[in-house]
């Protein structure tokens, strides 16, 4: 006989969980008893929504499904933004909170929320657990569900009396789902179309999202493109899926994507999107999006094939089989005049920024981030303007070394990932790429990677805004910057903060690191940054530089909201 408090370790135990993230609560003591007891590794968060971003960097970084657990009330309800983080991402993430007793379930009893109700819309799925004999079972299903098909967050709440009663029953050999079994090997008929349209383009792109990474496909991806001879754009979350450094790579497409990626998507006559969903920061105005292509769909989740952009190949399968299946119906490819074209593109309109300004400006602080590593980083990221730059400026050769909140847009979201990425992947060099306004979100979690000796590195870029509100305001509300400055203006009251004058940034970004034990350097010269990177990716402690870089400093290319990928405003003016 077991506790059902016994059957969450055994069964967390049982799915290879290593490391837990999440803060205690009265309604889950007597899980901690027994955690106490555990070799398990438990991280002890400071706010429960940075356990949720800890758990989902973890499973960004490593492939495994990461896992938190909170309290009831409050404790669950911290958790939503990171859930929903992970479910538009398509992120595998098992969270166990903690529910009042059941005889007192709709009392609006103390620490009580409707956990399941609140979370139902933005997991995978989730459960409460009424019968203790159900645990065992659960737990093994929740990992099942999270992992399989398109990967997603679980939540299983847990009242109290279930956590203390006892069960003799066991996780079972075999799961088996009514309603819930995702295609895996995809159709063979349409496998054989998709190449019989591939052997047949003469403009042919690879449009690759992160269904690629979460399904373990680069390497056949890669295959594919470098067979057939195709240029290959990805979106944000398909970051590293497609080395960057390799000549078919027109690095990503969208909104800020390059302008060959975009150019290329409107000329292409077969677009062949694998992993990926069509969302609208790819697309733009859809009625103008790929106009003069086939338009052929390779994805896990039959429920996004014509969610958006119909397909006239659609092909539901976990991406490494189909493409397996795919490779070797391809014929080797030419495509001489098509890769000229879009080699051109990629010559004439490269990421660029003013290299000549006198300024500090955040693009060249990111380009050198690139060049001391080698690439060689893992490379977290806050939401805004310096997610963007990130994208641009540091070319991705591998997958798992982008991680960002792509669908949700989720400020506050890098440095607990790069904690639990960190504690993932322990040798490697792991970079959290912020602003100034969504660092300071989940800052209080900078104390935990102290605590643990994780030495990653938080590169604030600091221009005093909300940097991608502000280029919004300034390029469609006439620069109007309404709620969007950061630092002190004349119009603040300064008199009772001492040493501050109007013009000053808040807060102190190196006395807040120190204050949390980590090391804060500062940086305002473009000939100090490379020393200070230097430094601080050599210094074994966790470390935040804050680069104080232009202000008025804008992400380009850009398409506006509601215009064509053709559309692209992608000067300095």
């Amino acid at each position: 006989m077991k506790t059902g408090a016994q059957c969450i370790i055994d069964g967390l135990k049982r799915q290879g969980v290593k490391t837990i993230f999440g803060l205690p609560g009265g309604s889950v003591l007597d899980i901690f008893s027994e955690l106490y007891h555990s070799s398990l590794e438990f991280v002890l968060v400071r706010h429960e929504q940075g356990a949720a971003h800890m758990a989902d960097g973890y499973a960004r970084a490593t492939g495994k499904v990461g896992c938190c657990l909170v309290t009831s009330g409050p404790g669950a309800t911290n958790t939503v933004t990171g859930l929903a983080t992970a479910a538009m991402d398509g992120i595998p993430m098992v969270c166990i909170s903690g529910q009042v007793p059941s005889s007192m379930i709709g009392n609006d009893a103390f620490q009580e929320a409707d956990t399941t109700g609140i979370t139902r819309a933005v997991t995978k799925h989730n459960y409460l657990v009424r019968n203790v004999d159900d645990l065992p079972r659960t737990i093994a299903e929740a990992f099942y569900v999270a992992r399989s098909g398109k990967p997603g967050p679980v939540l299983i709440d847990v009242p109290k009396d279930v956590q203390r009663a006892s069960t003799d029953k066991t996780t079972p050999k075999e799961l088996s789902f009514r309603g819930y079994r995702p295609a895996f090997e995809g159709n063979s008929k349409q496998i054989a179309r998709l190449a019989e349209a591939i052997n047949k383009a003469a403009r042919p792109l690879l449009y690759v999202g992160g269904g690629v990474i979460a399904g373990d496909a680069s390497r056949e991806l890669t295959a594919l493109a470098r067979k057939a001879r195709i240029p290959v754009t990805t979106t944000l979350m398909g970051l590293g899926a497609f080395p960057e450094t390799d000549p078919l790579s027109l690095r990503m497409l969208g909104m800020h994507g390059s302008v060959a990626a975009n150019r290329a998507v409107s000329e292409c006559d077969l677009l062949i999107s694998v992993g990926a969903r069509f969302d609208d920061r790819v697309t733009g105005k859809i009625s103008e999006f790929a106009t003069a292509a086939k338009k052929a769909h390779i994805d896990i989740d039959p429920s996004s094939i014509d969610k958006s952009v119909t397909v006239d190949i659609p092909v539901v399968g976990h991406a490494k089989p189909v493409l397996q299946k795919l490779l070797p119906l391809v014929d080797k490819g030419g495509h001489r005049e098509w890769l000229a074209s879009v080699n051109a593109w990629m010559k004439e309109f490269p990421f660029s920024y003013d290299t000549k300004s006198s300024q500090l400006l955040p693009q060249y602080v990111i380009e050198q981030v690139y060049e001391l590593t080698r690439g060689k980083a893992i490379i977290t990221t806050e939401v805004g303007q310096h997610q963007m730059w990130a994208a641009h400026f540091f070319k991705y050769t591998k997958p798992r070394t982008f991680l960002s909140s792509g669908g949700l847009g989720t400020m506050g979201y890098g440095l607990p990932a790069a904690i639990g990425a960190q504690f993932g992947k322990r040798d490697a060099l792991v970079v959290d790429i912020g602003g100034d306004g969504s660092t300071q979100m989940n800052f209080q979690e900078l104390v935990v990677a102290v605590e643990h000796d994780l030495p990653i590195k938080v590169v604030i870029l600091n221009n005093g805004h909300l940097g991608m509100v502000r280029q919004w305001q300034e390029m469609f509300y006439k620069g109007e910057y309404s709620a969007s400055v950061l630092k002190t203006t004349g119009r603040n009251r300064v008199e009772n903060i001492p040493d501050r004058k109007p013009g000053q940034y808040l807060p102190d970004f190196v006395k807040l690191a120190e204050a949390h034990g980590a090391v804060g350097m500062r940086v305002t010269r473009q000939s100090e940054v490379k020393s200070a990177l230097k430094k601080a990716f050599s210094t074994p402690r966790p470390v935040v530089l804050d680069c104080v870089v232009s202000e008025n400093a804008n992400v380009y290319p850009m398409v506006p909201p509601g215009a064509s990928l053709i559309e692209m405003v992608h000067s300095m003016a």
